[in-house]
């Protein structure tokens, strides 16, 4: 039924998040305490009018609106009604024709707002009820018996599972992408030297391919996360009811295995009210931003003029309104900066819930906007990244060079003199007095002879030689986790076996 009903609709179907606030905007009612007897259907709001003896205040409707961001919950929407008209066929509460009604009713419905010719209406609030307002009218009381035994509690409990599930694979694919080229990229440049940095100082060469397959373990941890994440959203609260369950005879066994949830949910109470799954994302979401971030930092350093590492696609740069020669990183740029956001809608959802009392809220009614941003947020982020990465060109020329400056190669002579038995705090020194040398006549110490090295220590030998060049550094460094040439091409190997391409 849910892959029915979903098909191949994409995620995201088109409905923008309006700008903050703008739907408060709406002109009041000119009469708004008219007695709701002189007032047609299409004026109240049929989910609960019947209580009310004043209509509500037009600005108040706007306010109290969420049809106009949670509208995109359509589709998981229709999918838990379907779900759960079946289950109240097969446990004799609702008859087969209107089981036969309803989904009829629903699938056409679906396919309006497909067509955009779906007319949602603000006075009905939210997605759940401008469905069922317009199921009833198509269908009559058969759409009015669709709600028995549930709640709109964990009605909305259950589309945002399943709206999040759904979401986290399409992340998870994209994510798996950017991977693969990550992989490539790595592979590629597996014996391209250049300096690595620690302080955003020269520290010791390093391969580019090793550098990029740090950037892949980061986004591994991200996709093992966000995996996590999955399986504890996957649990089914539809049954709940409003907070205490319900007194019908229903089977969620049905409804779960219609819906492809792992279990029903235990604790009605908890959950109609829990939205751990949706700032748990939030936070796997904000890792995956900072790392993207820590990545769009490194990109910008290497595409400037100073470093001039890497040349970014021209596609995902831009140039100036007054400077002719400007080249901009505005995908790395961007992306750096949309982590700020993501990293509010983090802390938008963790204030939302810090004081709510058990059950249902209105609160959460400002859960989705955040959720909803992060989504769109990240999975946009991603797919620039997985588009650019396997187009970036690095200038290994560039990049040696860089690794000469600085004496990168100043542990590796001090790693020598240990072999040689001298302790390591003494070799240190050594070194150190080395550089100072080198500073003070502007040599690298593999620009220095082996008889000026010879003042330093007696220990260094002729041997010292290929210890000080750039190849002969990474290349010593052959151990499992290390950055020789051969060393990152394994772990590029094991890499891909571990997201299932080799």
């Amino acid at each position: 039924i849910l892959e029915a009903a979903t098909r191949s609709a994409p995620i995201h179907p088109g409905f923008p998040n309006e700008p903050c606030r703008s739907r408060y905007n709406a002109a009041p009612q000119s009469n708004p305490c008219r007695d709701l007897q002189s007032m047609s259907k299409e004026q109240t709001n049929q989910s609960w009018g019947g209580r009310f003896s004043e209509a509500m205040d037009g600005f108040v409707e706007q306010f109290n609106a969420s049809v106009g961001f949670d509208r995109r919950l359509y589709r998981q929407d229709i999918a838990g009604s379907i779900a759960h008209a079946t289950m109240l066929a097969e446990a004799g509460v609702l008859s087969p024709e209107d089981r036969q009604a309803i989904v009829a009713g629903l699938e056409a419905i679906r396919d309006d707002i497909e067509r955009g010719t779906f007319d949602w209406q603000t006075s009905l609030e939210d997605v759940h009820m401008n469905i069922e307002a317009r199921l009833t009218a198509r269908i009559g009381d058969a759409g009015k018996r669709l709600h028995t035994g549930r709640s709109r509690n964990d009605q909305v409990a259950t589309d945002i599972r399943l709206y999040l599930r759904e979401a986290i694979d399409a992340i998870l694919e994209t994510l798996g992408r950017l991977q693969a080229g990550l992989l490539s990229l790595a592979e590629r440049e597996a014996e391209t030297i250049m300096p690595g940095f620690t302080h955003l100082q020269v520290a010791q060469p390093v391969t580019f391919g090793h550098h990029v397959m740090a950037w892949f373990e980061m986004l591994d941890r991200d996709a093992g996360r966000l995996r996590d994440c999955r399986a504890r959203l996957n649990v089914m609260p539809l049954g709940s009811a409003a907070l205490a369950g319900t007194t019908f005879p229903i089977d969620r066994g049905i409804t779960c295995r219609l819906l492809g949830f792992d279990r029903p949910s235990d604790n009605s109470l908890d959950a109609v009210s829990d939205r751990d799954f949706a700032i748990e994302f939030c936070a796997a979401g904000a890792l995956i931003m900072t790392h993207l971030s820590r990545f769009s930092e490194e990109l910008v350093l290497w595409a400037s003029a100073q470093f001039d590492f890497v040349n970014l696609p021209d596609r995902f740069c831009t140039g100036s309104s007054i400077m002719p020669q400007k080249k901009n990183p505005d995908i790395p740029e961007l992306v750096r900066g949309k982590t700020g956001r993501v990293n509010g809608n983090l802390v938008a959802l963790l204030t939302l819930m810090k004081g709510q009392p058990l059950a249902y809220n209105k609160d959460n009614q400002e859960d989705k906007e955040p959720l909803f941003d992060t989504i769109d947020t990240v999975q946009a982020c991603l797919r620039a990244y997985a588009d650019m990465v396997p187009h970036i060109e690095v200038k290994a020329e560039k990049m040696r060079q860089a690794a000469l400056q600085g004496y990168a190669t100043a542990t590796d002579l001090a790693d020598y003199l240990v072999r040689k038995q001298v302790p390591f705090r003494d070799a240190h020194e050594i070194v150190g007095k080395a550089v100072k040398r080198g500073l003070d006549t502007g040599r690298d110490l593999s620009e220095m002879s082996i008889a000026e090295l010879t003042e330093f220590s007696p220990a260094i030998e002729a041997d010292v030689i290929d210890v000080l060049s750039l190849a002969g550094s990474v290349a010593a460094r052959d151990q499992l986790g290390g950055t020789a040439p051969n060393q990152v091409k394994e772990a590029v190997r094991r890499a891909r076996k571990r997201i299932g391409l080799g």
